[in-house]
């Protein structure tokens, strides 16, 4: 048994993987509509949304830091760029948009680790620095009001479908074509931690920067890379929600940021740094956003989500503690 233990406890994806399982048995004991084909592509749609950034986390905790700017750079980017297509290129296509958000995502990340870097700030201060900079910015320079009437390539990728039918009592459901960007997200930041040097020295400046730096590793250059790459995929994953939902707001995601950090911790990754796999952050959103849909579906008051989840991400720490020997 501890043989067993000490096998599936190495890999705490496994653990993530078990909660899910158990929710979802329990949930559809309790509520038959849990496995409807609405309430399945609902889930869907908002774990493309979250497990983007979840991605720019991982990068993130995996190199030792914390950021909780990305929800704001993902605002910003998507905001700013709305705005800047229709006053000056309306017919812009979508792969340009994102391109320009992405690279405005990525310089506001450069700044989150050019100041962790240069000035050995914690990057928890930093971020939540840049998180209130950025929004002020925001809504004092580019703009406060909802824009509804997005880019037409906007609103055509939002509503663009990978997948359609009707149930039989009538009702469309659709799997959105923008699911795909989590998918090719996930895969290339699977390939960038597994199959790559800076792969290993995110990892290794996550276990011990000094360490790393005797290895012959630049910590400058990791922090500097994580948290610009991190901020390339709010970018990506603001223009992704923006379409979804067919409106930028800017005052859009705000509060979500905890659910995302909590959704990659719960994956495995430790907060000090130094683990973490994509697999296990993607299903830390699954488990968040099911665990959020569920206490909907079952009556529980949405003042209770973030005790159940509060409560999720105690016990879960306190295993996956016990599984690093602390």
């Amino acid at each position: 048994m501890k043989a067993l233990w000490g096998r599936v406890s190495a890999r705490p994806e496994f653990i993530t993987l078990g909660l899910i399982v158990l929710l979802v048995l329990g949930v559809s004991l309790l509520e038959p509509r849990f496995f409807s084909p609405q309430n399945l592509v609902a889930t869907i749609r908002t774990t493309t949304r979250l497990g983007i950034f979840a991605l720019g986390v991982l990068l993130v905790l995996a190199a030792g830091g914390i950021d909780v700017s990305f929800t704001a750079i993902g605002v910003f980017a998507l905001y700013t760029t709305t705005t800047l297509t229709l006053m000056f290129f309306p017919t812009a296509p979508f792969a340009l948009m994102l391109i320009v958000s992405m690279t405005l995502g990525a310089l506001m990340g450069l700044l989150n680790g050019f100041m962790v870097w240069r000035f050995a700030v914690p990057s928890l201060i930093v971020t939540i620095g840049t998180q209130y900079l950025f929004t002020g910015f925001l809504k004092t320079f580019v703009g406060t009001k909802h824009i509804m009437d997005i880019p037409a390539a906007m609103d055509s990728s939002g509503t663009a479908s990978l997948l359609q039918f009707s149930t039989a009592d009538g009702v469309r459901v659709t799997l959105p074509l923008l699911f795909l960007v989590l998918v090719v997200t996930a895969v290339l930041t699977h390939l960038l931690l597994t199959r790559t040097l800076m792969g290993r020295a995110v990892f290794a400046v996550g276990g011990s920067s000094a360490i790393a730096g005797r290895l012959g590793f630049s910590v400058r250059t990791v922090q500097l890379f994580v948290f610009g790459t991190a901020g390339l995929i709010a970018g990506l994953g603001g223009m992704v929600h923006g379409s979804l939902n067919r409106l930028a707001n800017p005052s859009d995601l705000v509060g979500t940021e905890l659910d995302v950090i909590a959704a990659v911790v719960l994956g495995g990754a430790r907060v000090s740094g130094g683990s973490g796999t994509v697999i296990g952050a993607l299903l830390g959103v699954v488990l968040v956003v099911l665990i959020n849909n569920s206490l909907i579906l079952i009556g529980v008051p949405s003042t209770w989500q973030k005790v159940v989840i509060g409560g999720v991400i105690l016990v879960a720490s306190g295993v996956f503690s016990k599984r690093s020997g602390a």
